[in-house]
């Protein structure tokens, strides 16, 4: 008996209640033929559509099942994420990407870009909202890279503990804390910064528009929210590489072409392999072939 051609199976664990349609199109969109879409996934209830994905083909095929682990909660995606690589074992595995809230398809996005116009190695770059999820992994990608990194958050405890869980993976980088709500700390911070990227809560303005562009060292600024008001006031949701007063501005959309670059090429390559594990580093690595 003759099978028809196996398809390309997309399986999302989401810890939302309803699944991302967004990520269930973009799916589609990248060449899936077919997402098996479940909601309100937790570490427990993981393992069994583990194995129900893992099952259900033999080895040399499993290339053809894949799962993505989203939500709008960046913690309970990683902790589903984990619980899902922990379930496999031998060749009984299939590829995984972890992109809860689009943290890291976006920050891989945004550092991406910005290395277009600066030499990270000897650049100040100002995160705001650095322990966000997105933020954090823009600090993340730009320790490596010899960045000198300044964690801006409205908490500067949450700030601190980030710089010594950076400190103690990336030794060779330096890093700084900067708390926004310290006006005298802000605008010191921001006299000094080569970049600045902020990746705040949705609708929250970080700076003004004169202190945003009052530093004379500013080459390049990103600003990842598209729900107004900006989080840089001056730089449009729109803008891309758009030279703003002698800076270089990108806004979400501007960086949300690239995002979704990112995204659909990660998920075409989930299917070329078995054992593939997408999050932070090894998207960034992927998005680097994208320019």
């Amino acid at each position: 008996m003759q099978f028809p051609p196996m398809k390309k199976i997309l399986v999302q664990l989401d810890t939302d209640p309803q699944p991302s349609v967004f990520d269930r199109i973009v799916a589609i969109d990248a060449g899936a033929d077919d997402v098996f879409s479940y909601g309100n996934v937790d570490p427990e209830n993981a393992v069994n559509l583990v194995h129900g994905a893992i099952f259900t083909r033999g080895p040399d095929d499993l290339k053809n099942t894949a799962i993505f682990v989203g939500g709008s909660n960046v913690e309970q995606g990683e902790a589903v994420c984990r619980k899902v690589t922990e379930s496999f074992f031998g060749p009984m595995r299939v590829s995984v990407m972890m992109d809860s809230n689009g943290s890291n398809t976006t920050a891989a996005a945004a550092v991406l870009l910005a290395s277009k116009h600066l030499d990270f190695s000897n650049c100040n770059v100002l995160v705001f909202g650095a322990t966000g999820p997105v933020g954090q992994r823009v600090c993340q990608l730009l320790a490596p890279e010899g960045a000198n990194v300044c964690v801006a958050s409205r908490s500067k405890e949450k700030a601190q503990q980030l710089v010594e869980k950076l400190q103690n993976n990336f030794e060779s980088s330096t890093f700084s804390v900067c708390e926004i709500g310290n006006e005298t700390e802000r605008k010191a911070m921001i006299q000094k910064s080569n970049a600045i990227i902020s990746s705040g809560a949705a609708g929250i303005p970080m700076i003004s528009k004169q202190e945003l562009f009052s530093s004379k060292l500013l080459q390049l600024a990103i600003d990842l929210n598209a729900v107004p008001p900006s989080g840089l006031e001056g730089v449009d949701a729109r803008d891309k590489a758009k030279d703003r007063n002698g800076v270089i501005c990108y806004g979400a959309l501007g960086v949300g072409g690239l995002k979704m670059k990112i995204q659909k090429r990660a998920i075409e390559t989930l299917f070329s392999s078995s054992d593939l594990v997408f999050q932070t580093e090894e998207l960034f690595r992927l998005a680097t072939k994208l320019l």
